[in-house]
């Protein structure tokens, strides 16, 4: 059986004017994601998971949230988890 992965993945988030501030509370509450960096309409963030499903069902859940116009996956990475024990 194979080693469990750790997977990340990058992703860029296009925001409504005027959402931001009410955006970014929203995904600090989601377990596994990271706001790395914003300008006025974007943001940038990180997503761990077990999975690249567990990945992909948070970038739908952010996708789903008022005030998103775009949330795009730009990177994915996956380790063997002994890697970070």
């Amino acid at each position: 059986m194979p080693e469990p992965r750790w997977h990340i993945s990058s992703a860029v988030i296009g925001v409504t004017p005027g959402a931001m501030e009410a955006l970014c509370q929203q995904i600090e509450g989601l377990e596994g994601v990271e706001i790395h960096g914003r300008d006025a309409s974007r943001l940038i963030v990180t997503i761990e998971g077990q999975s690249t499903r567990a990945l992909g069902d948070q970038l739908t859940r952010i996708n789903l949230m008022p005030g998103v116009q775009t949330a795009n996956m730009v990177y994915e990475h996956a380790e063997e988890t002994e890697d970070f024990r």
